[in-house]
């Protein structure tokens, strides 16, 4: 029925309007009720008040005094009702009307000003109160209670207040949730627009203002932009990458091919060789496309028990025994003997492998690579720390992205794959490095 949100917004805040001014009108109802209930109670203690004094008066003079009565009739009328007093045989002896049109015109109008009664229309009703004396029946009483003025003016009063606050304070409301239905819903609304300008490759941000829920939103929708925009960057960049990793090494074979078909190049082992070397470059990169593709659909299942994390680095060492020799580096290790971790260890080995591979890439001649493991938080830190050239901050937020690569050589992949094997032991790894003193990654292992 209702197609936008502000639309929804303006009807429940519409709604939220009627039903406050839907109270106000029932309280006000159960006001004048309450009140003319009061003053209905008030009106019938003082006719009391006047029986017990008629019957008093008629025990006293064991008659009806006329002047009495007369003198009670105004006493009731200056309290609000009207009576009429018969006797026994129903012959009328004394009235409200009658004892007032007997008093002087100064005193008439002074008795009307003081009772403040509305003397226009009489009382649409009289009741009946029977009179009696020593359990003897000596008249009976009716009264016809009158609508004093303040009662009059008082709902009267109330009525016109409900209507201005139905036309002022209705209309008021009424614009205000149109203007606030609006303005709750545009930020949104701009939101969507934004969300639909990525779609079409636009990552714009969206200015956040305030600290509610919408601005909590609007910053995350932020951040999904930037990420999405690192990401398009990277598939862009991911291209540019597979097409040249696979173009240089086919064009090279291409170029030798030809070469030797025109008799160009000579048909020997060491072109045969080169050629080889070619087809190693690429079959190298399709195999690491190949192995991140099985890590990131879930193929990697690591077989997790309890490794010893010593002789395991040891023989870490030992693989990387050749290029320390070469590069006159340094590989230290410092694990205790007892150390124990909850992993695979044959994965195990490929993350500490890559992150070790990567630190020796990074030192230069005669560099230092540093693995330290240990207790930590409830599981097992292990930390691969180099002291080479180290990886600049524009490039830190990205290096685990696939083929995202911060320096010349490899594909981009490595540690691609480290996070992925990371977090399928309910891992995390945190890098931190800075250009010319190096870099140091820390991987948390849980029990």
């Amino acid at each position: 029925m209702f197609k936008s949100l502000w639309q929804k917004f303006f009807v429940l805040l519409l709604v939220v309007v009627l039903i406050a001014l839907a109270a106000a009108f029932t309280l006000r109802q159960l006001m004048i009720r309450d009140f003319r209930d009061y003053e209905n109670g008030q009106m019938e203690d003082r006719v009391y008040w006047v029986i017990a004094d008629l019957e008093s008066s008629y025990e006293k003079n064991a008659a009806w005094n006329r002047q009495a009565a007369d003198r009670d009739a105004i006493w009731a009328l200056m309290m609000g009702f009207k009576i009429r007093l018969f006797d026994n045989q129903h012959a009328l002896l004394a009235g409200s009307d009658k004892a007032l049109a007997a008093l002087a015109p100064v005193i008439q109008k002074r008795v009307v000003s003081i009772s403040r009664l509305d003397m226009r229309s009489g009382p649409s009703r009289f009741y009946l109160y029977p009179l009696f004396l020593n359990g003897r029946q000596i008249g009976s009483l009716e009264a016809g209670f009158l609508g004093p003025e303040r009662e009059t003016v008082f709902i009267r009063r109330s009525s016109q207040f409900l209507v201005f606050s139905v036309i002022g304070l209705g209309g008021i409301a009424f614009i205000l949730s149109i203007l606030f239905s609006k303005r709750l819903t545009n930020p949104l609304k701009r939101l969507a627009d934004s969300a639909e300008g990525i779609t079409r490759g636009d990552f714009s941000r969206y200015p956040v203002s305030g600290r509610d829920e919408v601005a909590r939103l609007a910053a995350a929708f932020n951040r999904a932009a930037k990420f999405l925009e690192a990401q398009e960057q990277l598939r862009k960049k991911l291209l540019g990458n597979v097409t040249h990793e696979i173009r240089t090494p086919l064009a090279a074979m291409r170029g030798e091919l030809a070469g030797m078909m025109d008799g160009l190049i000579p048909n020997d082992k060491g072109q045969l060789q080169s050629l080889y070397d070619e087809t190693v470059r690429l079959e190298g990169f399709l195999e690491g496309m190949e192995d991140l593709s099985r890590a990131q659909a879930g193929a990697v299942f690591p077989q997790k028990k309890e490794v010893r994390l010593s002789p395991l680095l040891e023989n870490i060492k030992k693989t990387f025994a050749g290029i320390i020799l070469d590069m006159q580096a340094t590989l230290e290790i410092s694990c205790p003997d007892d150390l124990n971790a909850n992993a695979d260890p044959e994965k195990l080995s490929q993350i500490i492998i890559n992150l070790v591979s990567n630190a020796l890439k990074a030192v230069h001649k005669g560099g230092k690579v540093a693995v330290t493991a240990g207790k930590c938080g409830g599981g097992v830190c292990i930390e691969v720390l180099d002291n080479g050239r180290g990886i600049g901050k524009d490039a830190l937020p990205f290096i685990f992205e696939r083929f995202y690569k911060s320096s010349e050589g490899g594909i981009g992949i490595g540690l691609a794959i480290v996070k992925e094997l990371v977090a399928a032991h309910e891992g995390r790894i945190e890098v931190w490095s800075e250009e010319g003193k190096g870099t140091s990654f820390r991987m948390f292992l849980p029990d």
